[in-house]
């Protein structure tokens, strides 16, 4: 069974439907939202939206890996990941663990 994809395109007709908003001022609200949670993480700030969940940057360490192609040792070097977790009430309404 392939999971359906949303796009930016049916968030913005979903929030035009359910809030009677225009399609320009609904594209308007989903990229200030989007914009503001990017400000926030490039800032070293976490983003916690209620019900929802939490983005947070995280710091990997550098570390030793295996390139799968050729079998020999590579260095992965340190970097910033986002990481989301899930709120119990999200998790509950998706029906995961």
């Amino acid at each position: 069974m392939a999971a359906e994809t949303v796009t930016r395109a049916d968030l913005i007709n979903k929030i035009t439907q359910n809030n009677n908003c225009t399609r320009q001022q609904a594209t308007e609200i989903l990229k200030k939202t989007l914009e503001e949670i990017e400000r926030a993480l490039a800032k070293g700030d976490n983003v916690k939206i209620s019900s929802f969940g939490t983005f947070t940057l995280l710091q990997k360490k550098e570390r030793l890996g295996r390139n799968p192609r050729t079998g020999k040792d590579a260095k992965i070097s340190s970097r910033q990941v986002i990481s989301f977790r899930a709120s119990p009430i999200f998790k509950k309404t998706v029906g995961t663990k």
